[in-house]
């Protein structure tokens, strides 16, 4: 069996579905609540993506001063709430993460 039928077809109900939201939101007047329920999604998906890559080492917190990914996060942060400049803030902490892992060897 080949996968290209199986990959086009993923592609295009991903595609389908995006574009509808898409093609829909000029068009459908949403409730206020869930407008502002709306707002909080990208925050909370980028949290659930960045904290356990942070937090944890292993499937176990790792709140240790070693621990290179945590400490870059922070420097990371403190940018991102000094500036709200979204380039620089992962220009920083990349450059944070990999000077941290030169310095500790991790």
């Amino acid at each position: 069996m080949s996968w290209l039928p199986v990959l086009a077809v993923a592609g295009l109900v991903t595609f389908a579905t995006r574009a509808s939201f898409i093609a829909l939101l000029g068009r459908v007047d949403l409730p206020p609540v869930l407008g502002r329920a709306l707002r909080f999604v990208p925050p909370a998906v980028l949290s659930a993506i960045i904290f356990p890559e942070v937090l944890l080492h292993d499937g176990a917190p790792d709140l240790h001063l070693r621990n290179v990914r945590l400490l870059a996060g922070v420097i990371a942060a403190v940018v991102a709430w000094r500036t709200r400049n979204v380039v620089l803030t992962i220009a920083v902490g990349m450059a944070a993460l990999w000077t941290a892992q030169a310095v500790l060897g991790a």
